[in-house]
């Protein structure tokens, strides 16, 4: 790969409506957007989802930013990349941070895609050319308004953020509007051991999944918990990485996976777990982090690959935001969305959007 500068923003977006879990409250969104650079004056484009605040893990927007700066970025000039997935091999020694690895990743995977005519999906082994797209209802959101929106725009999964001794309410209240709604909960860590007995009684309300109820980390309760309950438990913040969920899968801690390219440290683990997991008989679904077009253009390439049998966080670019990063649009018809097919990420960057959104930048070269 040619390789010239790379240049990093710091960017916030208004959101429509403020995003809300047990943990945080978002009414906008701030992300980095990695931009590399190569002589010929294509641009690769990624993404960092990291948070302001670690309450989802302990990066956060300014880890990345310092990472990014002092060591990933110094690596990838001095070393250059024949292929996106040297960089990962690269960055092996810096312990962690993989919110800033996948960010730089990714604009390493958009850019060898332009640079060689060929679309994110076929470099990664894709085989859909549409994906399932699937709603997530914040604690902000008014469930019986919103449910009815979402379910007139024929979303296919809906997952609902919860609170604690509050989830039967809101499930029952979802199923009085459409009992045939598939629905999943997700826990985002919030339960203990002792919340066994509680969790076990949501066994009736026959969910698609619960998804990680305890913190992340752990595979001995969530083990304990999948053993005693029909509904399939799923990993989300518990998988940083194919060695965690090897782990999950061989200790039966769940049965399905939740595959967060920003988490697991960008698309080169997110295809070693989704390899895994296939040869395993265990699904996986591609999970959100409210991010801009950019990332979803990623999002939707790594969900065409064939383990990605769930509906995950997918939607089109106005379901957060007023205006998106990439024009035109990602657009959701009838519960799908196109996978893009042009080269890298297949999607144009709003560029002049993208410069007044912008709060700082730096190039490095």
């Amino acid at each position: 790969m040619r390789i010239q500068s790379v240049r990093l923003r710091k960017v916030s977006m208004p959101l429509k409506a403020p995003f809300v879990t047990h943990q945080a409250e978002l009414k906008e969104r701030p992300l980095i957007i990695v931009e590399v650079r190569d002589d010929a004056g294509c641009i690769g484009y990624g993404e960092v989802t990291a948070f302001p605040t670690p309450f989802y893990t302990y990066e956060t927007l300014g880890t990345a930013w310092n990472i990014l700066e002092n060591h990933l970025i110094p690596s990838l000039l001095k070393n250059g990349a024949e292929h996106p997935s040297d960089v990962a091999e690269q960055n092996g020694g810096v312990q962690g941070h993989p919110m800033a690895k996948a960010g730089l990743e990714a604009a390493l995977w958009d850019l060898y895609g332009k640079q060689t005519g060929r679309s994110l999906a076929d470099l990664l082994g894709g085989i859909r050319s549409s994906v399932s797209a699937g709603a997530v209802i914040s604690l902000g959101d008014s469930l019986e308004k919103d449910v009815s929106r979402l379910k007139e725009e024929s979303f296919q999964r809906y997952k609902l953020k919860v609170v604690k001794g509050k989830e039967k309410e809101a499930i029952e209240t979802i199923q009085e509007i459409d009992p045939s709604l598939p629905i999943m909960i997700d826990a985002n860590g919030q339960y203990n051991a002792e919340d066994i007995s509680h969790l076990r009684s949501l066994d009736d309300y026959g969910l698609t999944m619960i998804e990680q109820p305890f913190p992340g980390g752990d595979f001995y309760w969530h083990k304990k918990l999948q053993k005693e309950m029909k509904t399939p438990i799923c990993l989300d913040e518990s998988i940083m990485s194919l060695h965690d969920a090897i782990q999950a899968v061989e200790l039966g801690s769940c049965q399905i996976i939740n595959i967060k390219i920003s988490r697991v440290g960008g698309l080169t683990a997110a295809i070693q777990i989704h390899d895994f997991c296939q040869s395993r008989g265990v699904p996986v679904w591609c999970g959100g982090m409210v991010e801009s077009g950019i990332s979803k253009a990623h999002n939707l390439a790594l969900a065409s690959l064939p383990n990605f049998t769930i509906p995950g966080d997918l939607s089109g670019s106005t379901r957060y935001f007023y205006k998106d990063l990439v024009h035109p649009e990602i657009v959701m018809r009838k519960g799908t969305i196109e996978v893009p097919a042009k080269a890298g990420m297949g999607m144009e960057v709003d560029e002049e959007y993208l410069d007044e959104v912008t709060l700082v930048y730096k190039t490095f070269s």
